[in-house]
């Protein structure tokens, strides 16, 4: 007999997160948003907006591409899977990363 096994996704929280970290799960607040910026890179207009984010317990900056800026809003409530956490000037950022997805639980 076979016995089924449910995988456990550990979640993590902000303050245990380290530059490069991939696999990251976290349920996320929405605190600020900063206006979209366009930038032209490699003969294609890419806009990106940087959000202030908490879990309750502590603040990250995260990056949100494209068509993803017009999916949240201050307040917002999102379930991050298999996010990506870099560092930039010396500070830790969060982002969907090339294979991570977040989805809005509540705005």
């Amino acid at each position: 007999m076979l016995e089924l096994v449910e995988d456990i996704v550990k979640m993590t929280s902000i303050a245990e997160l380290q530059p490069k970290q991939e696999g990251i799960n976290l349920d996320l607040t929405i605190v600020s948003m900063e206006e979209p910026r366009e930038f032209n890179k490699y003969g294609k207009i890419l806009r990106v907006s940087n959000a202030m984010v908490t879990d309750g317990t502590s603040e990250i900056k995260m990056s949100f591409w494209n068509q993803d800026i017009e999916r949240i809003k201050v307040g917002a409530r999102i379930k991050l899977e298999n996010g990506f956490c870099s560092e930039f000037n010396g500070q830790k950022q969060l982002t969907t990363g090339k294979n991570g997805k977040f989805e809005v639980i509540s705005e």
